[in-house]
């Protein structure tokens, strides 16, 4: 058995202690699910002053399930989205993700996993201004080193319903549409782990309905488990399953 501690090199969290600890079975023979968060711990500190934003978080999601993730600010939601991207580690705990233990990964395989597993949909800003929709596109899946990249991103951006918006740069695209293009990326490189943070929160009703229906065509049609974090109830309860947060845990 082993017990999990403070994330090396992370300089937070010294000597804390999760109570998590590793199964005896052979990972290979365990379902897993899509993303998993075994009493996890995030602290913060900047000189004197600490904030936890996660305290012993445990979550299982499981493999094409779409996820709201609801919560007051500063609750710990992003910063659950944060390490389920590799973007961060946690202080103390184990986090999952598609059968894998992210902090067990070197970096050449948390490149790999960032680049190829995992897609994140942001609020805005998800393309690069100076490419058009399909080179967004295109260029995901080439970091991705993906074969046929044009002919997937045409394929792709069909799919959602922006075959003639392609040649389009990103100013002159609507919010909604910009969403669906980060989407559209997602599926085309066949990401089966996509997380959303605030997916529609500048958008009007209609455009939000439509980023809510391109989400459960990437569960449906491309096979993605989908986590998204929201506060607008219309989008959480579309929604699988609704998950609570509230002090960096989840609500009883």
């Amino acid at each position: 058995m082993e017990l999990i501690e403070g994330a090396a090199g992370s300089g937070e969290g010294a000597g804390l202690r999760s109570l998590y600890v590793e199964p005896e079975e052979d990972p290979a023979e365990i379902q897993w699910g899509a993303l998993e968060f075994h009493d996890v711990f995030r602290i913060f500190r900047s000189g004197p002053a600490e904030t936890v934003a996660l305290r012993g978080l445990d979550l299982r999601i499981e493999p094409n399930e779409m996820v709201g993730i609801v919560g007051p600010s500063g609750s710990g939601k992003s910063t659950l989205l944060s390490l389920a991207a590799a973007l961060d580690v946690p202080s103390a705990g184990e986090v999952r993700a598609l059968g894998r233990s992210l902090a067990r990964l070197d970096e050449a395989e948390l490149a790999e996993y960032r680049a190829c597993s995992v897609a994140i949909v942001f609020q805005d800003d998800n393309l690069w201004p100076a490419l058009s929709a399909r080179e967004n596109v295109t260029t995901a899946l080439r970091l991705a080193d993906a074969d046929r990249a044009d002919r997937r991103a045409g394929e792709a951006l069909d799919a959602f319903g922006l075959g003639d918006r392609g040649g389009l740069r990103p100013r002159s695209l609507s919010g909604g549409e910009q969403q669906r293009v980060a989407i559209a990326a997602a599926a085309a490189r066949r990401a089966p782990l996509v997380l959303c943070d605030e997916p529609t929160g500048q958008l009007d009703e209609r455009n939000e309905g439509l980023v809510l229906e391109s989400l459960r065509e990437l569960r449906d049609q491309f096979g993605a488990t989908v986590v998204v974090v929201t506060h607008a109830e219309r989008v959480a309860t579309a929604c699988d399953r609704v998950v609570e947060i509230h002090d960096g845990r989840v609500a009883a």
